[in-house]
């Protein structure tokens, strides 16, 4: 997770990227690792003469895919020196946009699974680009003793659970799907974000389009005013954590955190009417037929097709169209680059989905277009 002699503070291109991790620490450690790990840096890192410092923030989602880029971009490329804090895609829009930002939060690019607003367009002064680098699935990670495998929750039911509606495990509406299975008489926990998220956002556009109370009352949103009995956490990681230590919690994330948590995730029930687990395969079926417009922004809240899982995300980096520099617009315009292309290959063994190969030249594209203000 850390390099040696580094604080777990750090969000330098050690974090969440050493093969050590992955190895052999316990479900707490790891809890605890991840925590740590998106505490942000107390200053800017100092770098070497001759090395190019690059900082960015936002996203949880997409964090354990970003940080083993930056790791391994690094290792190629030792006079680039890049930066991460996973703080949310809500935090991460508003460092872009240096609005009431102090020196430390200063960032050379963004991150989020909501892309841009138009607003938020405006306000950058036309200066901005949304280039999708990655994209996954959102889950519901649970810990139910007894069931720690084949839960189904069809739609009616894993809304009606966020709504706050079915508070028990045994509820009728969720034992129609598991024919069999002994639930059990347990009050329902849901784990939520307590910050600005796009992993949020991606849920609640889901729920919005499936749902027509959940739309009247609360539509999507980063931030919710979350009803019931609900668990509030930061990150990705907050919320695993608390499904992971909490008997019948059940928590919105992203597919990537669960398995790493050896959470177990329900399956969904689709648009089709299919109960579909989260893999790499059911992704990839949820994302084929959207088609990037010209800004790349694009979400899919309630894809079709038999084999799709129902909750599905790209998630973007924030980069300036013009940079204050030449070296700093070459070198994130060759970092992005080189994530779109060689990092792609790093996406499947952390969880997530390689683009295809269309949308990773209509972001081949926009990149091309980075450069140094005159």
């Amino acid at each position: 997770m850390a390099s040696e002699g580094k604080s777990l503070t750090t969000t330098r291109i050690y974090i969440l990227a050493s093969s050590r991790v992955a190895a052999a620490v316990s479900l707490l450690t790891l809890v605890g690792l991840l925590v740590g790990c998106s505490r942000e840096p107390e200053a800017r890192a100092k770098v070497a003469p001759g090395t190019i410092l690059l900082s960015g923030a936002g996203a949880t989602f997409p964090s354990i895919l970003y940080n083993r880029w930056i790791v391994a971009y690094h290792n190629n490329n030792p006079k680039v020196t890049i930066e991460y804090s996973p703080v949310g895609s809500g935090e991460g829009v508003r460092r872009f946009l240096a609005k009431n930002i102090t020196a430390k939060e200063s960032v050379d690019f963004g991150a989020s699974d909501t892309a841009m607003s138009d607003a938020e367009l405006v306000d950058a002064d036309n200066n901005a680009l949304m280039i999708p680098v990655t994209a996954g699935c959102i889950v519901l990670a649970y810990n139910l003793p007894g069931v720690e495998a084949g839960l189904k929750l069809s739609r009616r039911a894993y809304a009606g659970i966020f709504l706050g509606e079915i508070k028990q495990w045994n509820d009728p509406l969720i034992a129609e799907s598991n024919p069999g299975v002994a639930l059990p008489n347990l009050t329902i926990a849901t784990a939520v974000r307590l910050d600005s998220s796009g992993t949020t956002f991606a849920f609640t556009k889901h729920l919005d389009a499936i749902n027509e109370k959940w739309r009247s009352q609360f539509g999507s949103a980063t931030l919710i005013g979350w009803p019931g009995n609900a668990k509030r956490a930061k990150g990705n990681q907050g919320v695993t954590g608390i499904v992971a230590n909490s008997d019948g919690a059940v928590g919105y994330v992203g597919y990537e955190f669960a398995r790493k948590m050896a959470l177990s995730t329900a399956a969904l029930e689709n648009k089709e009417g299919r109960f579909v687990k989260p893999s790499a395969e059911s992704c990839r079926a949820a994302l084929a037929s959207a088609e990037l417009p010209e800004n790349l922004r694009v979400f899919t809240p309630d894809p079709k097709g038999a084999h799709s899982y129902p909750v599905v995300t790209y998630t973007w980096l924030l980069l300036r169209k013009k940079y204050k520099n030449l070296e700093t617009a070459n070198a994130v315009r060759e970092f992005v680059k080189w994530s779109l292309h060689d990092g792609q290959r790093y996406a499947p063994e952390a969880g997530y989905i390689q683009l295809p190969t269309t949308v990773v030249e209509k972001a081949q594209a926009a990149l091309n277009s980075i450069h140094a203000e005159d």
